[in-house]
């Protein structure tokens, strides 16, 4: 039986990054190893492409222009 075709082109998915923070339930945010907030790196936060949510912000009446 043939290969498809398609497989013959077909290229494993990369890695993904793995966040050097982890969520702390406790104080509700992410923390590095050492404990500091993860907020406290930026260079950490933009490259784990950790974003602030302004979903449902055009719902306040105070948000519309």
């Amino acid at each position: 039986m043939q290969q498809p075709f398609a497989l013959g082109f077909a290229r494993p998915a990369p890695a993904q990054p793995v966040a050097p923070f982890t969520y702390d339930s406790g104080m509700q945010l992410n923390v590095l190893p050492n404990g500091a907030p993860a907020v406290t790196e930026a260079d950490i936060i933009t490259l784990g492409s950790a974003t602030q949510s302004t979903a449902g912000s055009a719902t306040h009446n105070d948000d519309t222009d």
